[in-house]
């Protein structure tokens, strides 16, 4: 359990999330741009020669598949930002302090959840 009294985390504790968070953010920059990159690409699995009956069905199996695609880029360019978010707010000294009630996020969640901006007694009451 945290100190209650603390306020906030110490300038050191703040660098081992930003450690935690660029190494995070290099990976999912890295994810992000292989997704745009299958987005990009032409669907090149030798198909081109086959006949007009394949090709219906594989059109729409090559839309659903690029629609996936749309969304897994999509969400991880949120989660991204997110990560960003939270760089600016180590920055501000303003990270791990819950949006709703001012204390301190646990630790442990930070670190399954570093962009959390809340703790999980104000995560819970959302629900």
């Amino acid at each position: 359990m945290e100190n209650p009294t603390k306020t906030r985390y110490s300038d050191n504790e703040l660098q081992e999330f930003k450690v935690l968070i660029q190494d995070k953010l290099r990976m999912a920059r890295e994810e992000f741009l292989d997704l745009t990159n299958s987005l990009s690409s032409p669907n090149s699995n030798g198909t081109e020669d086959t006949s007009g009956t394949y090709k219906t069905l594989e059109d729409g199996s090559a839309t659903m598949e690029k629609e996936q695609l749309n969304q897994l880029a999509a969400r991880q360019k949120k989660f991204i930002d997110n990560l960003e978010a939270a760089l600016v707010r180590i920055e501000n000294k303003t990270y791990g302090i819950c949006r709703e009630t001012g204390k301190l996020i646990q630790k442990e969640r930070l670190r399954a959840v570093p962009h959390a901006t809340l703790s999980m007694e104000a995560k819970l009451k959302q629900a």
